[in-house]
């Protein structure tokens, strides 16, 4: 079986050489700002009855949840592929109720976005081994042989631009009728509402992005090879002594610092907050 191994890269003199790698090549990206204004924000039950008695709304803070990535081809464009990205968007919001009474509740806002790139043209599928499969029970069909590329979609934390708070006697939009996946409804505290009427809370959102798309690829590359590493490793110790753990932590100057950095990370404020006047739009 010697005979049998692939010598034609061998390594050279002191462990170096070139050798083949299994890595994925990007064959297209793109950056992109996206503005979403007016994106409807479902509430839950308690969170719609506090908002149909609110005096004022702010949002406290946003977070990405999770994000939906899909790739389709571009008909009669080979090689081309449209990625569509579904944002799935917590939004905690303060609500005022008046008496200096607040109420701090969570809504889901539910962002989508189109673009098209080039993802090349591949001719084979790929297969690999499952170690939970063996030749006499093959359980495994979830991994199917394809050729397509994958889409990859990369974004920054959301950015508020502004909130509103609408009166509507109308049922809700078709283009507001929405299905939630099981995973985005087990990470909220309470399934929100899809079919309401009477008063909406709508954000506009900002969210900067890289979208990539990629293929397997082996590429020759040069290195060198396996080196054990020189630094020992510590053991841990558990003394039972907090402020001697403590004093060993280096003092965060960077957070005490007026930089640009710290501003960007400044609690998002509007509508004065509850107590302090403002519309009742948050705006």
């Amino acid at each position: 079986m010697q005979e049998q191994r692939n010598n034609q890269l061998p390594f050279q003199g002191e462990g170096r050489g070139n050798v083949i790698i299994d890595t994925d090549r990007v064959m297209d990206c793109c950056r992109d700002r996206d503005c979403f204004e007016n994106a409807r924000v479902y509430l839950s039950p308690a969170g719609q009855d506090a908002l149909s008695n609110a005096t004022n709304v702010r949002i406290r803070s946003v977070k990405i949840l999770w994000a939906y990535v899909g790739l389709d081809e571009v008909p009669f464009n080979r090689g081309f592929y449209q990625v569509t990205v579904r944002y799935y968007i917590d939004v905690e919001c303060e609500i005022c109720l008046g008496l200096n009474r607040s109420q701090i509740t969570h809504g889901l806002s539910i962002l989508e976005k189109d673009v098209i790139l080039y993802g090349g043209e591949g001719s084979v599928q790929s297969f690999s081994s499952d170690p939970m499969n063996d030749y006499c029970n093959i359980g495994n069909f979830d991994t199917v042989g394809s050729n397509d590329p994958t889409a990859v979609v990369e974004s920054a934390a959301p950015i508020v631009l502004g909130s509103k708070v609408k009166e509507c006697g109308c049922p809700t939009p078709n283009n507001e009728l929405v299905e939630i996946p099981d995973r985005v409804k087990g990470l909220m505290d309470a399934d929100p509402i899809i079919l309401t009427d009477g008063v909406r809370l709508y954000v506009s959102f900002g969210i900067f992005s890289v979208i990539r798309i990629q293929r397997p690829a082996q590429l020759v590359v040069q290195a060198a090879d396996y080196s054990v590493p020189e630094k020992e490793c510590v053991a841990a110790q558990n003394d039972d002594n907090p402020c001697q753990l403590f004093r060993t932590m280096p003092f965060p100057v960077g957070e005490f610092r007026a930089t640009e950095h710290g501003e960007q990370n400044r609690p998002i404020r509007g509508g004065g907050g509850c107590g302090c006047g403002g519309n009742r739009n948050g705006n």
